[in-house]
């Protein structure tokens, strides 16, 4: 596994966000939407999105009366979702670049909850995964909820283009970790696995699992 290589990936990703500020599009995702009624039903109201890109969930949860954080490594991508917030006035949520393979800047026991579309499976190695998994546990409160979502065993993507290690692959430039069910079992230590749903996305389309994990 080539680190050099994983790490440039940040490199790329504020490339793309910088000459395209609207490649999601502005719509919220429906693994966003999904979550926001499963942090309703839970009485969720503090969260932080991880990955948050250019923002367009984590204004979903604001708009929709949580109050939230959202991290990302691009500050291309942080600085877009400044100008929305500003444009629109929200004061429910927060911003920071930040890398999620360090220790991440919360206290202990101090979120309801955590939501991720796809940056579990960004280019991250196993180590990484496992010790991001550790920290959410650490940072949530008792029964908080970690959902997110990855790109799965069933991708038309999985096992193209140039292996970048354990399940990576890299297909145009972006290297992509794919998941099987073992792999998401196995990132359960502090949770209990409440949900994995099976879901497309895209025209590809996008294979992937919305996975629900509650603190013990």
């Amino acid at each position: 596994m080539d680190t050099k290589v994983l790490n440039q990936q940040s490199q790329h990703w504020e490339k793309n966000f910088s000459n395209k500020p609207e490649m999601f599009g502005l719509e919220p995702s429906e693994p966003a939407k999904k979550s926001l009624k499963i942090f309703q039903e839970n009485n969720i109201n503090t969260i932080i999105e991880l990955g948050a890109g250019l923002g367009r969930d984590s204004i979903y949860f604001s708009i929709n009366n949580l109050s939230v954080t959202s991290l990302d490594y691009s500050q291309s991508g942080i600085n877009i979702i400044n100008k929305k917030i500003n444009k629109d006035k929200l004061k429910n949520i927060k911003t920071k670049v930040f890398d999620i393979r360090q220790k991440l800047p919360f206290e202990d026991n101090s979120i309801d909850g955590c939501f991720s579309h796809m940056l579990y499976c960004m280019a991250l190695s196993n180590q990484n995964l496992f010790n991001l998994n550790r920290e959410i546990c650490r940072i949530l409160k008792p029964d908080g909820l970690n959902i997110y979502t990855v790109r799965n065993e069933h991708d038309g993507d999985y096992k193209n283009g140039i292996h970048r290690g354990e399940d990576m692959y890299e297909n145009d430039g972006f290297i992509v970790h794919f998941f099987n069910k073992t792999k998401i079992n196995q990132l359960t230590d502090g949770f209990k696995n409440i949900k994995i749903e099976s879901f497309e996305e895209g025209t590809f389309p996008r294979k992937l699992y919305f996975v629900v994990n509650k603190k013990i």
